[in-house]
């Protein structure tokens, strides 16, 4: 979480905050997604996170990137803008959010993807017939299907 959303939440509490977020689809030449283990959750998620204040949604996809998988991304453009009460999440501390989350198509430019052991516990590479035994929350199953990765949410 951003230093700004944790001053936010001081003054907020667990109050509903409605954020802008990027969630950032690397793919590699075969097509496969990298994903990231939340440590928050041990679930499996698309790279990405809250867009700071004065930060464009590119330069937020390519930090939280390089943040949780050590790569530098290629933006390939957007693929979904996406909200509704299936992008509600509520963290382990009971802070409650309602993303709005811009979805980027990416390649690797640079790096060997890596986990940063804060936020992402693992990064692996998923080929679209692997993602149904895949364990996400179902935040990402939905968006994986909006933005038409997978067949099923």
């Amino acid at each position: 979480m951003s230093e700004y959303i944790a001053r936010l939440r001081e003054r907020v509490g667990h109050e509903l905050l409605l954020l802008a977020s990027v969630a950032v689809l690397v793919r590699d030449d075969r097509g496969a997604l990298l994903l990231m283990s939340s440590a928050d959750t041990g679930l499996w998620q698309t790279i990405g996170g809250a867009i700071d204040p004065d930060e464009s949604p590119a330069s937020a996809a390519r930090r939280e990137a390089l943040e949780e998988a050590g790569i530098d991304v290629e933006l390939r453009g957007i693929v979904a803008v996406l909200g509704g009460p299936q992008y509600r999440w509520t963290y382990p501390n009971g802070d409650q959010t309602a993303y709005v989350t811009i979805v980027y198509d990416a390649a690797v430019a640079a790096g060997t993807p890596l986990a940063d052991g804060d936020e992402a516990l693992d990064v692996r590479w998923w080929s679209v017939d692997e993602l149904g035994e895949c364990e996400m929350n179902d935040f990402t199953r939905s968006l994986l299907f909006e933005a038409g990765v997978t067949g099923t949410p």
